[in-house]
């Protein structure tokens, strides 16, 4: 048997092993100078401003006057002694409430047609969702005229057949609800899509199962489709309830809070207190008001989310 022995010159000469920290500190350099001016925007526009304005809300600023420290002075006048703030904040919660449930329930609705296989349910789905992707204030000067009194279709239509026409966007008793009717039908197109896909993903197997165990179409629906379906919509809920309750484009295009501030929610309060009014720093307040109280119903709603939504596919 043989043994071979290196001779320390040919051990100098072998080449050593590259260094093994070199290309892991090269490859997270090159990440970081990708994503070093996105994480900068975010904290330049994003996180420090909204730092900025928990230090405003606490001062009297007006944007051009050097701002005075009043403490919490302007969270006490808003719950003491703002009348508007409770109204704009039923507004917003009657508005969130009829908009959340309702498209929803028709998103719900339209899912199940269009999953059906037929010639055309591709342009159906299109049609449905085409509003969602629809600029606000193109869909609010449309509806703005269909609104119109005396010559807007809806009014010619409920004229023609017998009954009163309304001046919707004028009158204090029906404004609220024609604004709610147009963010409504604006706002079926994304649950579907959500729904949509609940419905394809779910196991053609169990729906069989149960028609061989002698359920109806009716009960195969509420036993085993839509609990199948209550993990989109759980998303949907926490989803549309954030964007009911931040609306603003809808209401600023068709009524700027209008008639008598009947249309007022509370974040075209906040940008009439701001910009209207010149009031920064009691706008920045009402504003960690609107975080406050969408975090908590949010925190609700995840606590409670164990008790009726089912994860089993």
């Amino acid at each position: 048997m043989t043994s071979t022995v290196m001779r320390p010159e040919t051990i100098a000469s072998e080449p050593r092993a590259p260094r093994r920290r070199a290309r892991p500190r090269r490859q997270n350099l090159a990440g970081w100078l990708f994503v070093g001016p996105v994480i900068g925007g975010v904290i330049i526009f994003q996180v420090a401003p909204v730092i900025a304005s928990l230090g405003v809300s606490l001062t009297n600023w007006t944007g051009l006057r050097t701002p005075r420290f009043l403490g919490a002075e302007n969270y006490v006048r808003l719950f003491t002694a703002d009348a508007d703030f409770y109204r704009s904040l039923w507004h917003t919660a009657l508005f969130t409430i009829a908009v959340v449930v309702a498209s929803i329930a028709i998103g719900l609705a339209l899912a199940v047609l269009c999953n059906q296989k037929v010639a055309g349910v591709g342009l159906f789905r299109t049609l449905y969702y085409s509003p969602a992707i629809t600029n606000v204030v193109a869909i609010g000067f449309v509806w703005f005229w269909l609104y119109e009194p005396n010559n807007g279709l809806i009014n010619v239509i409920l004229k023609g057949i017998g009954l009163p026409a309304p001046a919707w966007l004028s009158d204090t008793r029906t404004a609220l609800i024609a604004v709610i009717i147009v963010a409504i039908w604006q706002g079926v197109g994304y649950p579907m899509v959500i729904l949509l896909a609940g419905l394809q993903s779910i196991d053609g197997s169990i729906l069989e199962a149960a028609t061989v165990d002698g359920a109806s179409a009716w009960r195969r629906f509420w036993a085993v489709t839509l609990p199948l379906l209550t993990p989109n919509l759980f998303f949907l809920s926490i989803v549309q309830f954030i964007s009911s309750f931040q609306v603003f484009g809808i209401i600023y295009v068709m009524t700027s809070g209008g008639p008598n501030n009947a249309t007022q929610v509370f974040i075209y309060k906040i940008y009439s207190t701001a910009f209207g009014e010149g009031r920064l720093g009691y706008a920045s307040a009402m504003g960690w008001v609107l975080f406050a109280i969408i975090a908590v119903i949010t925190f609700i709603q995840w606590k409670g989310e164990k008790r009726w939504v089912h994860y089993d596919n």
